[in-house]
């Protein structure tokens, strides 16, 4: 069978032809004039701004982008990692009972967030010594230096020196 075959056809499909995707030149989404170029923001919904504020920028090392009064109690709140190039998190209180049982638990308790690094050995010190909690002691992988920690509220994440 043919990729564009396998690609038409689910029932076919193999780990290697689900991470195929064929070209498309010119493709853009209905009504955008330019191409997508990135991912922008994760929302990561939390118990308490402030006190997530406190662990992201004092024991993770982000920083705060902003923090802006929306009225009625509600804030925008942007973090990201100092001097990074990626997505930022929105820092997004939970409102009402249905979001408050989400905190800590978006990643249905796997691995959900991925924080990459260029030196892992300081930045893991930096953290421990920040309060974080790590699962795990550091690994070596095929894809780099990895080891599991949770934020303030049970999160998993991956901080992750790649090859």
């Amino acid at each position: 069978m043919t990729l564009a075959g396998a690609l038409e056809d689910p029932k076919s499909w193999t780990r290697a032809a689900t991470r195929v995707r064929p070209a498309r030149p010119g493709w853009r989404p209905a009504g955008h004039d330019g191409p997508v170029s990135g991912l922008a923001q994760v929302a990561l919904i939390v118990a308490d701004y402030d006190e997530a504020i406190r662990f992201y920028v004092d024991a993770v090392g982000f920083e705060l982008v902003e923090d802006t009064d929306q009225g009625g109690g509600r804030r925008w709140v942007v973090v990201a990692p100092a001097g990074g190039t990626g997505a930022s998190l929105l820092l997004a209180r939970a409102d009402g009972p249905a979001q408050q049982t989400r905190v800590g638990d978006q990643g249905a308790g796997r691995v959900w967030l991925f924080l990459e690094t260029g030196d892992f050995a300081a930045d893991h010190e930096r953290m421990l010594a920040g309060g974080v909690r790590f699962l795990e002691p550091p690994r070596r992988e095929p894809y780099g230096t990895v080891a599991v920690f949770e934020d303030l509220y049970g999160n998993r994440w991956d901080l992750i020196e790649p090859n």
